[in-house]
């Protein structure tokens, strides 16, 4: 396994397949499944670890996000990764006069609520995408509308990489695997699996025909009478993230809620 910190020491150009997982670190067995089927199905694994300043708001966990290099590198080891990619800021940004942005799907949910959260995401993962030159990139369904902003961007863009959208990886109890779960105090991680019970229970209710509206409505006062500050609890198209108010197929239940100091997203997705 190669550690590289500058675009002119990759060499993926004319490899057959090249597979890229962008991460922030703190990586876990979310991840891991990511790296393990990016390994599995290319020539060549790549794995970047890059904290995007440009994606967290002025009030947000730029300078607390978890910094866990040693243990990501003994990940990606244990995965195959051929190369570590660990650019610094001035590499990813040797100036500001470029911005990518994805208009439409970005416009409700973590759009609304981070603004400026997904000029930053498709930003960095463009660039990232020129450097590497991946043919598939691997991301987890846990961020569901980030996928739906880097599919969007590579058809725009008419970019030649096929982006998978992998499941999300969970605990026991149904959590969603995140490095953010870390700050969680013992009892809030007690009541987190709430969320995608919650989710879960919705889902059901409306297959078999409930009312949207009063399935999302009964959903967020559970949630609120048992301490979540809930951003969003909404059922939404895929892939354009609309909200709609009726059962159909390709469509998700997405959710945001706060407990404590930490934010959780999660979602299920419908498939018929």
């Amino acid at each position: 396994m190669r550690v590289v910190e500058r675009i002119s020491e990759i060499g993926t150009r004319g490899q057959n397949s090249v597979g890229f997982v962008p991460t922030m670190g703190a990586l876990h067995e979310g991840h891991a499944t990511l790296l393990r089927r990016s390994r599995a199905e290319n020539d060549i694994s790549v794995l970047s670890i890059f904290v995007n300043p440009t994606q967290f708001g002025p009030n947000e966990d730029y300078s607390r996000y978890p910094r866990t290099l040693e243990s990501d590198l003994a990940i990606a080891e244990s995965c195959g990764v051929d190369i570590v990619f660990l650019p610094s800021v001035e590499e990813m940004y040797p100036n500001h006069l470029v911005k990518v942005q994805v208009f439409g799907v970005t416009e409700r949910w973590e759009g609304a609520k981070r603004p400026g959260h997904f000029d930053g995401v498709s930003t960095v993962v463009a660039k990232l995408f020129g450097m590497v030159l991946p043919t598939r990139a691997y991301f987890g369904q846990k961020d569901l509308q980030q996928c739906q902003v880097v599919q969007t961007m590579v058809t725009g863009l008419n970019l030649p990489i096929g982006v998978v959208v992998c499941d999300t990886v969970r605990e026991v109890d149904g959590l969603a695997m995140s490095s953010r779960n870390r700050y969680l105090s013992p009892s809030e991680r007690n009541l987190a699996p709430l969320l995608y019970q919650k989710l879960s229970e919705s889902r059901m209710s409306i297959v078999q025909g409930s009312s949207v509206a009063e399935t999302l409505s009964s959903a967020v006062s559970a949630l609120s009478a048992n301490g979540f500050g809930v951003d969003y609890f909404e059922y939404v198209d895929l892939p354009t993230m609309a909200p709609i108010a009726a059962h159909q197929q390709d469509s998700a239940l997405i959710c945001a809620a706060k407990l404590g100091t930490t934010r959780l997203i999660d979602n299920v997705v419908f498939l018929s």
